[in-house]
């Protein structure tokens, strides 16, 4: 089992940056890729970001591209996404999940409860 706990999120203006923290314990945590997805009312959760367990290869979702960067500190079994030039399109609750590293969130066995972002207009 992989535990996984959000924090970092809160209400920012547009253009403005925020960075979400996703701190994993249990067996293995270290040995698993890591992502971000996220969630709006009404829509699908939706890939963000992910970054694979070693070598620091990362992937984007083509909407963040360019403006978020994802992270991870193995010795601390954290992973990290820093969000800047923020949008209000950006507001979601963002979900750190432990997995394959792909883009598909039903590919993801382990999921953190998730931390709100809100960007103002």
């Amino acid at each position: 089992q992989v535990q996984l706990v959000e924090s970092g999120g809160g209400l920012v203006q547009a253009g403005g940056s925020l960075r979400l923290s996703c701190a994993a314990s249990g067996r293995a945590a270290s040995s698993h890729a890591m992502a971000w997805f996220r969630q709006s009312p009404g829509k699908e959760r939706g890939f963000v970001a992910a970054i694979i367990s070693r070598g620091g290869g990362t992937l984007y979702a083509d909407s963040v591209k360019g403006r978020f960067t994802v992270s991870r500190d193995n010795a601390k079994n954290s992973v990290y996404l820093q969000m800047n030039s923020l949008k209000p399109e950006d507001t979601a609750v963002y979900y750190c999940a432990a997995g394959p590293g792909s883009r598909r969130a039903d590919e993801y066995g382990y999921w953190g409860q998730g931390t709100q972002v809100t960007v103002s207009s």
